[in-house]
């Protein structure tokens, strides 16, 4: 087993952050249509403390597990880890269970991993944590467009309930947008594990207080067993194991490089959504999503674009072909 002791970041190879963060969105990416399941059967604020809570005890059995492999984060730093974790635990998945409520699980598998990266990266932009360029702006503009498309697409929906839902997914992905910003200067020196367990506990038990009120309303009995089934694939895959890998891959590389893996998650979604939910969307969403799509990618990596596009202009064999 190896050791939880955080490393410098030039000691891991290159693509094991990446690999972290893959592991991350299929956990991600099967969580939509399995916590469809579970909201179907009891109300969202306990589907989401359920999840948590369950995810949150089983990496702080873990940590105890392996304490003598990593060192105490300290108060201060478990602190932090806990205003984090109210963020990016309780008040996602509090939009994020409300929505599953509202709107079918495949618009969530959409909205939340496509718009997160725009919305970061408008925030680092605005912060002037990152460089801005035409492209990027452009990007961002595109990426808002097609979010818009795709919310006048759930609008055809005549109950209504589905263009809410898609407008908590928006809300949500502001969240989660907001939780990789400032997870980055959080996880600076801290041991993964540690950190990971005592965010989403404390993030958990916000989402317990958020459910008590409903535990009256749930008829316990009734509860099927695939419900419950649902109920711990999600505290073991898409909490307790997406959650350490995204903070593991997440020390390595920049909040809106992490997001970048976020638009795999649609295709994970898209495709648990199909199979288990027989769930599908409108044109006009499929258009939407496409648009998102571009814009986000354009957004994250314009700086890349122009960068390359630059140097390939100012590279001795360009200048030959221009002369020539």
């Amino acid at each position: 087993m190896t050791s939880d002791v955080t490393r410098p970041a030039a000691a891991a190879p290159a693509a094991a952050p990446y690999l972290n963060l893959l592991v991350t969105m299929v956990m991600f990416g099967s969580a939509f249509a399995s916590s469809k399941e579970v909201v179907g059967a009891m109300p969202h604020q306990m589907a989401a403390a359920l999840r948590f809570g369950g995810g949150g005890v089983l990496l702080i059995v873990l940590a105890a597990v392996l304490r003598g492999r990593s060192a105490p984060i300290g108060r201060s730093a478990a602190v932090r880890a806990g205003l984090v974790g109210l963020l990016g635990v309780s008040a996602y998945n509090f939009f994020f269970f409300w929505g599953l409520s509202l709107a079918p699980a495949l618009d969530g598998s959409i909205i939340v991993p496509v718009l997160s990266p725009i919305l970061t990266t408008a925030t680092l932009l605005a912060l002037r944590r990152e460089k801005a360029s035409w492209a990027r702006i452009a990007g961002l503009l595109i990426g808002l467009a097609g979010a818009v498309v795709f919310l006048l697409g759930a609008g055809g929906d005549t109950s209504g309930t589905r263009l809410l839902g898609d407008l908590v997914f928006v809300a949500g992905a502001a969240c989660w947008a907001a939780y990789s910003i400032l997870s980055k200067s959080l996880l600076a020196g801290l041991p993964p594990l540690r950190t990971t367990a005592w965010g989403t506990a404390v993030g958990g038990l916000g989402l317990v207080v958020l459910a008590a009120p409903t535990a009256d309303d749930v008829a316990w009995s009734s509860v099927p067993g695939p419900a419950w089934a649902n109920v711990v694939f999600l505290a073991v895959g898409p909490t307790a194991i997406a959650y350490l890998f995204y903070y593991r891959g997440l020390r390595d590389v920049s909040p809106s490089a992490a997001t970048v893996m976020m638009f795999t998650v649609p295709v994970f979604g898209t495709f648990f959504s199909t199979v288990f939910l027989d769930e599908s969307f409108t044109g006009v969403q499929l258009s939407g999503t496409v648009v998102m799509l571009a814009g986000a990618l354009l957004a994250v990596l314009g700086n890349t674009l122009v960068e390359r596009t630059a140097r390939l202009r100012l590279s001795p064999g360009a200048q030959v072909d221009e002369a020539s």
